[in-house]
């Protein structure tokens, strides 16, 4: 086969999971500090939510691999349980003696309770995994939520975690279930890998098999990664059937169009198929966004308490914290949000520029300023990923280039990159917008200039913040699970519609018309799938959040 045809030692891409494989992106990195935090002495109920095919087993699996000291670990595989199997089964992988003859719940609970402070008092901490845990059921949370309330005078007895698909979030986010939810100490979503990512994965996985040279092109590669999504599962699929097509072919290095005709033996329909906006869209990620790279390796490397920025950290690995590319491009002809009605200034592009030199600031407390306004009591530990960290509240950064018609269209606030005629590249937080100015939130107040002195210093960069209603930031055909459900009730409280009953699962036609219908309506490209852009119209009218012309958050 082809493993002799490119010279390699053995499968590159195969979905068992393999040690000498290993490839820890950044986001990899932080999930698996997130589980050793877990396990630690201050450690308490962690929770991991990816994609399938993300990456969650493999970092299980690093976990388990530790050498973690003075930890014992309970992995339950199968959460299809009830409540006396699951404490069952927690006993027999911890090795608590309990009586045969006595199997009932109570009975199990004691036998681990007496463990439980039997190994502490020897200095050993236990931690309980759960895999798959979207498939627990409710009685079994509330078992969960019970064994927390295992301690001491000092700290729990028993540490959890929660390894799951997006649909776990959805569910501990039920009312009835705000208790367990409330618990929880430490929360991160596995996201894919980034274009870059996808590439050193690749190349990774080629060099441990052997590979010498270049098999697959920077194009095919850029190609792997749009199919795919950045998903390790997918890309593994993906570049085998490639490495197969090209061994069939004769053909020594792999083109785009071998990936193509190997995605879509793989997954079927290709993004591009039912997008076509998806290419351009692409395009513009492949190219990145010039000046505004330039915010985010700024905001890398700034930490802020509640009220005031910290003194900017050293930089370490840089990562994009971008939202997923499928956000869907303003049409030309949209309007800019009214503010308040006002009279045209007149337009003085020295005196206008000199106002905001004069209340010029680091980019530190502008952000923070744009993070109050949507949450005053966020807290980011010194040294985070700012957008990373803003992941845990549901808020996620949204970077890009457009025009004002494009910021009044999302009605958000958004921190701008200005190019000054003293100071060079400066950040203003824009807080409102009409159609003949901006106003913007400074440390000496408001500051409203005039759009036609600023069409000459601002670059078309923004940064903002959106409110994530759902795992998932690209919803359209073969979409299943949470995020339908949450598409129609927002279309039902945005265009009054009445939504099918019972809510679907699965994204549909009607779901499809009704999508093209709101887009039409807001000024979106109608293709009938939500991306970033029609996500955050979707957030319009949600509790707490900030618009423009707004200064706080909505009630």
């Amino acid at each position: 086969m082809y493993i002799e045809f490119f010279q390699l030692k053995e499968m590159p891409f195969s979905i068992t999971p393999d040690p000498a494989y290993l490839y820890m992106s950044p986001r990899h990195q932080e999930a698996l500090g997130h589980l050793l935090y877990g396990t630690g002495q201050y450690g308490g109920f962690v929770q991991l939510t990816g994609e399938v095919g993300t990456g969650k087993t493999t970092i299980v699996r690093t976990l388990l691999e530790q050498q973690l000291d003075k930890v014992d670990v309970a992995f339950i595989h199968n959460p299809r349980q009830n409540e006396q199997e699951f404490v069952q089964t927690i006993c027999d992988e911890l090795g608590v003696s309990y009586a045969r003859d006595d199997r009932s719940l109570k009975g199990l609970i004691d036998a681990l309770n007496e463990h439980l402070l039997r190994v502490h008092a020897e200095g050993r901490r236990t931690v309980v995994i759960i895999d798959e845990a979207q498939n627990l059921e409710r009685g079994v949370l509330e078992q969960v939520r019970l064994l927390t309330n295992l301690e001491t005078a000092k700290e729990k007895l028993l540490r959890i975690m929660l390894i799951g698909q997006p649909e776990l979030s959805a569910l501990l986010a039920r009312p009835d279930l705000r208790q367990l939810a409330s618990r929880i100490t430490a929360r991160f979503h596995l996201t894919p890998l980034g274009a870059r990512e996808t590439a050193e994965y690749i190349e990774h996985r080629l060099r441990v098999a052997g590979a010498h040279g270049e098999i697959f092109t920077p194009a095919a590669i850029a190609d792997v990664h749009r199919y795919t999504k950045g998903v390790p599962r997918l890309i593994n699929i993906v570049c085998d059937r490639a490495l197969l097509g090209a061994y069939a072919q004769n053909a020594r290095r792999i083109s785009p169009e071998i990936v193509r005709k190997a995605a879509k033996e793989a997954i079927g329909q290709l993004p591009d198929e039912f997008d076509p906006h998806a290419r351009r869209r692409w395009r513009l990620i492949e190219l990145g966004w010039g000046g505004a790279l330039l915010v985010s390796l700024a905001l890398l490397v700034w930490s802020f308490t509640r009220h005031d920025a910290a003194t900017p950290a050293k930089a370490t690995t840089p990562s994009t914290a971008t939202t997923a590319p499928a956000a869907t491009a303003a049409a030309p002809a949209a309007t800019p949000a009214p503010a308040a009605a006002a009279a045209a200034p007149v337009a003085d592009p020295v005196a206008d520029t000199r106002a905001l030199e004069e209340t010029a600031e680091a980019l530190g407390p502008v952000m923070s300023r744009l993070i109050r306004l949507w949450d005053d009591q966020l807290v980011i530990p010194h040294g985070q990923n700012v957008c990373a960290a803003l992941e845990h509240a549901r808020l996620e950064c949204y970077r890009s280039q457009g025009s004002w018609a494009d910021l009044g269209q999302m009605n958000r606030p958004a921190l701008l990159t200005l190019n000054l005629p003293e100071q060079g590249k400066q950040y203003f937080l824009l807080t409102g917008l009409d159609t003949n100015s901006a106003s913007f939130s400074t440390a000496l107040g408001p500051v409203r200039v005039p759009l036609a002195s600023l069409d000459g210093v601002w670059t078309g960069e923004f940064l903002l913040l959106w409110r994530r209603g759902t795992e998932q930031t690209y919803i359209a055909q073969q979409t299943r699970g949470a995020s339908i459900p949450y598409v129609w009730q927002r279309l039902a409280a945005l265009d009054d519609i009445t939504p099918p009953a019972p809510l679907p699962s699965r994204f549909d036609r009607r779901l499809g018309q009704a999508l093209t219908a709101f887009q039409q309506s807001r000024g979106l490209v109608a293709d009938g799938v939500a991306g970033i852009r029609t996500l955050i119209a979707l957030g319009d009218g949600l509790p707490h959040t900030p618009t423009l012309g707004d200064t706080g958050a909505s009630p």
